[in-house]
């Protein structure tokens, strides 16, 4: 862990090992990461190799200004909360490059990250590129200006994905945008879930998390379900200015569907798979 640094660089071609097969096994709900930064000014990570990390791999927390290039992580697909990247509470950041392939997100964005450019990410298998999960605890800041572009993922659980559990207190989502990316045999390859429930455990009722201002553009390649666009909101805050362009999602050689409920979605263009919600 490096707390309270200004101006860090971390760079080299050597394997950090978490040795975390025996934590796996555990009850433990510690979140460990195998490398954390936290409270840092003007970061620069570059080639470094995070293997079987006991949770997250790379941790970036209350940081400005960090530079993520050319990063490795890597664990086994059924690994728990090996999230590759995880952000939370950090203004501009820039991840160029990374070969991700773990049990869970390959870059999870939390509350309070802003400003943030990802391109270049090599994903799978794992969860996908996630904003979220937002909603589950009072005073979450908002999530604002993203950009991910040109990334492959491959054989994952869930593509491009944001996703707020329900009940929520309030938040907000706004000024998204994925643009350029293929995605190859994903579970969900577009997703907005607002009914987030990963443990069953969940009392019911809808997210306060309002999403504003989301686009897909040009996102290209294949679902492993017949429905390669979802987009569940909030029924009692529907998601704003939801955009697709250029999308061209199939399953089995065929078009995928698109299913949306409580949603102000638009899809620009009539030349893409799907071109409309059922």
């Amino acid at each position: 862990m490096f707390h309270q640094v200004d101006s860090l660089s971390i760079s080299g071609t050597g394997t950090l090992d978490g040795n975390g097969a025996s934590y796996w096994r555990t009850e433990h709900d510690t979140t460990i990461a195998t490398l954390k930064l936290e409270n840092v000014n003007k970061l620069n990570i570059r080639d470094i190799h995070s293997l079987n990390s006991k949770k997250f791999h790379f941790h970036v927390h209350n940081c400005n200004d960090v530079t993520l290039t050319n990063i490795h992580a890597t664990a086994p697909e059924d690994s728990p909360n090996t999230d590759g990247i995880h952000l939370s509470n950090s203004d501009n950041i820039r991840i160029n490059g990374a070969n991700i392939a773990t049990g869970d997100d390959c870059i999870s964005i939390g509350d309070g990250v802003t400003n943030t450019n990802i391109t270049a990410v090599n994903c799978g298998p794992g969860h996908g590129i996630s904003i979220g999960s937002l909603g589950k605890n009072q005073g979450e800041k908002e999530v604002r200006s993203i950009r991910v572009t040109n990334c492959n993922l491959k054989n994952t659980k869930n593509g491009l994905r944001i996703k707020t559990f329900a009940p929520s207190p309030p938040g907000l989502v706004s000024d998204i945008t994925f643009e350029g990316n293929i995605v190859n045999n994903a579970e969900n390859p577009i997703i907005i879930d607002q009914h987030y429930c990963p443990h069953k455990k969940c009392e019911g009722g809808e997210s306060s998390v309002l999403i504003n201002g989301v686009k897909f553009i040009d996102v290209r390649g294949s679902s492993s379900e017949e429905v390669g666009v979802k987009v569940d909101c909030s029924k009692s805050h529907p998601c704003k200015d939801i955009k697709l362009k250029g999308v061209s999602l199939t399953f089995e050689g065929k078009p995928t569907n698109a299913v949306c409920s409580s949603a102000d979605v638009e899809f620009l263009g009539d030349d893409q798979t799907p071109s409309s919600c059922s």
